[in-house]
């Protein structure tokens, strides 16, 4: 199946259910076994054995993801972070060396300092566009390369390929944060990474109102982030899941209008004189756009800009009256949202010298003039503060 039809088909099951279009949704803990045979796991044909392990909710959602992600099995998380630490943790011990995108999501940078550091496992940072020159820092105690593509708040574009084929050579596990691709517009396992993770709170909810992890493994990595991952207590309710499932098969559609908004707003940006740079790995002259177009068929509708140097007021002017543009945290829903940020506070490797107030934008569903209406009046707001 094409990816929409993987969307709106993959997963559900009609006729095991009454003929109902979409799985019906399964509060449980505790689940019967109408035999002693089955209750001591004789019968493999039974699945659900108890609530932390799964119902026929929960499975339906990683069958659809798995299927999108071309991958061997899918694991449940309560939230992106949750997936992206089991994910982790499922492939180091003590000892261990890991390899971090420096523009990496800054969470997963704290995970790895402050919690992980505490067990024995060590985590060096590196240039997101150093491509096959990772190979130099690889040690022999390296197991993890993490990757981020693009990258959070620069928008750095990694050459996963090359990357993946260091790897291989010294027999490391590559993980990758698949979100902002959403597992639609990049195929990372197809290239021969062997962990997706996604917030699936983003694109796969889109609504704003679930927080929610993926984590899509090969066959070699399956069973050992899967034991991680029940061993740590880790589950996703059922209401959460089901509205997982529901925002999954609109994805596709959503996607591709964030998708036109997201580089039409871009390339408006790129003319407004308050604008110094652009960060969108879909315009021409980005520096990643070469590896943008070889790996992925599409953007979604979160991207950076540089505005020129102000001060706190004028900002303050610009942002506390924007109508469609939201000002918070997260990303992926239907709605707009603009946000400070200050990629210099969490690099440690790469610098960023960058003159000027960074931004994030997430280009939403709505009318894209309406959008450009809104930020055109905080413009005029900020230069007449």
């Amino acid at each position: 199946m094409k990816d929409d039809s993987i969307l709106t088909h993959a997963g559900r099951h009609p006729k095991q259910n009454h003929g109902v279009v979409n799985p019906p949704v399964y509060h449980a803990s505790t689940i019967l076994f109408p035999t002693l045979d089955t209750f001591y796991g004789r019968d493999k044909s039974i699945k659900s054995t108890y609530g932390r392990k799964g119902t026929p909710t929960v499975f339906s959602l990683q069958d659809a993801v798995c299927e999108l992600e071309g991958g061997h099995g899918t694991i449940l998380a309560p939230s992106g972070l949750a997936a992206v630490t089991a994910a982790i943790q499922a492939c180091t011990k003590a000892g261990d060396h890991v390899l971090i995108p420096d523009s990496v999501y800054a969470p997963t940078r704290m995970f790895m300092d402050q919690t992980l550091a505490r067990f024995g496992v060590s985590a060096e940072y590196y240039d997101p566009t150093i491509g096959s020159g990772i190979e130099a820092q690889v040690k022999p105690e390296t197991s993890v390369i993490f990757m981020e593509a693009p990258g959070s708040w620069t928008f750095e574009m990694q050459d996963v390929p090359a990357i993946v084929d260091v790897a291989k050579k010294h027999d490391i596990i590559t993980i990758i944060d698949n979100t902002w691709a959403a597992g639609y517009f990049f195929k990372p396992l197809a290239l021969g990474v062997d962990i997706s993770v996604q917030a699936a709170t983003k694109y796969i909810v889109g609504h704003s109102d679930t927080m929610m992890g993926v984590i899509t493994c090969n066959k070699e990595t399956f069973q050992r982030v899967q034991d991680m991952a029940f061993l740590s207590g880790m589950c996703a309710g059922p209401d959460d899941v089901y509205l997982a499932q529901r925002g999954l098969r609109s994805m596709g559609t959503r996607l591709r209008q964030h998708h036109t908004n997201g580089i039409k707003l871009a390339e408006w940006l790129q003319q407004r004189p308050e604008v110094l740079r652009v960060m969108h790995p879909a315009l021409p002259d980005d520096p990643g756009h070469a590896l943008w177009k070889r790996d992925f068929t599409g953007a979604c509708g979160l991207f950076g800009f540089v505005m020129k140097s102000v001060e706190e007021r004028q900002l303050a002017a610009m942002m506390d009256n924007m109508k469609f543009f939201g000002m918070g945290y997260s990303w992926g829903g239907f709605e707009s949202l603009l946000i400070p940020t200050n990629p210099a506070s969490v690099r440690t490797v790469t610098k960023w010298d960058v003159e000027g107030q960074s931004m994030r934008i997430h280009v939403g569903l709505e009318d894209f003039d309406d959008l450009i209406a809104d930020l055109e009046a905080g413009f005029d707001r900020l230069a007449k503060a």
